[in-house]
């Protein structure tokens, strides 16, 4: 299960209402935040969470909206006696933008491992069966997408393990996708899970104009979160000219990449109550949300059947 957090649905500024852009994904333990926009602390702790199990930090890009947050984080990460590692993702010139912030805060107790995406898409495995792509899309300055998958395994087939005579205590060990030797013998997971069966995905872009590529890694999302800058259609010249979308573009997205739902964010500051817009929006894809800090989601596998 994937625990989800929009922490800030804001863009360019921060309001009295609305923090800036983060989203926070907790999983066995752990925790993901892709952006980390100004207010994030704060809109972590009015959730209830927490700073500890925050292993990774992603960046679409390194306007300041999106990371002006990072060097409180990790400052209080520091006062926290925090020694583990620490994961940074973001495009080229992460850690020389990192290091700037870092000026007030030179001193951590915890190493950081810097991970800068190299091209037009890159994965970066997280755990077993657990993934995060990056894919390029259209902004003023280098900008990324990101989508994170929990894949799943085949259901365990008892009578396949039986009929091949594959030992008891190696069952376990075949379902967490292992392979074993055994003398002459290889034991291999395909001889006792069937097919794979659907995961979760969970896809996240801002401050870009639609691409193609947006469509392709969003393809089947269970969640598609997504920039929806302007609600009004007569801005969509101004998204066009400063690289940005609207509600309506975004929402064509989802409906083409066939996702089933929709939430938006990154509003600009002028835009004060998105949903008033949702129905005309809902009309292109009905599985659209307006966005808003700390709404929340548990994506779950599919019961099976």
């Amino acid at each position: 299960m994937l625990d989800i957090c929009l922490l800030g649905s804001g863009g360019m500024m921060p309001l009295p209402y609305r923090w800036l852009t983060a989203l926070m994904v907790r999983f066995n333990g752990s925790s993901l935040l892709i952006d980390c926009g100004e207010g994030t602390q704060i809109a972590i702790k009015e959730k209830g969470w927490s700073f500890k199990p925050i292993d990774v930090i992603c960046f679409t890009h390194y306007h300041g909206d999106h990371i002006s947050g990072l060097p409180g984080l990790l400052l209080t990460m520091g006062n926290a006696e925090r020694t583990e590692p620490l994961t940074l993702i973001g495009p080229k010139g992460l850690e020389r933008v990192v290091n700037a912030l870092r000026v007030i805060a030179p001193e951590l107790p915890f190493p950081i491992i810097f991970k800068e995406i190299s091209g037009p898409e890159e994965t970066f495995p997280l755990g077993e069966d657990y993934c995060l792509r990056a894919f390029k899309v259209n902004h003023g300055v280098l900008c990324y997408g990101y989508t994170l998958e929990l894949k799943r395994a085949g259901k365990f087939r008892l009578e396949q393990a039986v009929e091949q005579g594959i030992p008891k205590q190696y069952w376990s060990r075949l379902q967490k996708g292992e392979t074993i030797p055994d003398g002459e013998r290889v034991y291999t997971p395909d001889m006792v899970l069937g097919p794979p069966r659907k995961g979760i995905k969970l896809t996240y872009c801002t401050d870009t104009r639609p691409t193609q590529s947006i469509v392709e890694n969003a393809r089947h999302s269970d969640l598609f979160i997504c920039e929806g800058m302007y609600g009004e259609k007569e801005k969509e010249a101004k998204a066009r000219e400063n690289k940005h979308m609207t509600f309506y573009e975004a929402a064509r997205l989802a409906r083409e990449a066939q996702v089933k739902e929709l939430w938006l964010t990154h509003y600009s500051p002028s835009l004060t109550r998105p949903e008033e817009y949702m129905d005309e929006v809902r009309k292109i894809f009905p599985g659209a949300r307006a966005g808003k800090d700390r709404k929340s989601a548990e994506l779950d596998f599919e019961k099976d059947e």
